[in-house]
């Protein structure tokens, strides 16, 4: 990880966390959030804006380093509508 250029500011994951209004994944809210990275570390992925989500500790454990839309379908949550709101999300940061 040392070797890998992270860039996600504690404002931008304030911000990030308030888009989401709870776990990107599953839609639990009042539960602390953990950064979770999309595109895992392990698969070259970073701790940027673009890449981060905000995620309750149980769907970070159990996602761990799987690929985002596999590990939506094992766990039956909405792929689709994770997808598009995560679009959405890094699509208002651009502007």
């Amino acid at each position: 990880m040392d070797g890998v250029d992270h860039d996600l500011t504690d404002e931008q994951w304030a911000a990030l966390k308030a888009a989401w209004g709870g776990c990107a994944y599953c839609g639990a809210v009042g539960k602390p959030l953990q950064r979770d990275c999309v595109l895992p570390i392990s698969r070259g992925g970073r701790y940027t804006l673009e890449n981060v989500a905000p995620a309750c500790g149980s769907c970070n454990a159990s996602k761990c380093n799987a690929e985002v839309t596999g590990w939506l379908r094992r766990k039956r949550l909405d792929e689709g509508a994770f997808l598009l709101r995560h679009l959405e999300i890094r699509a208002s940061f651009a502007s």
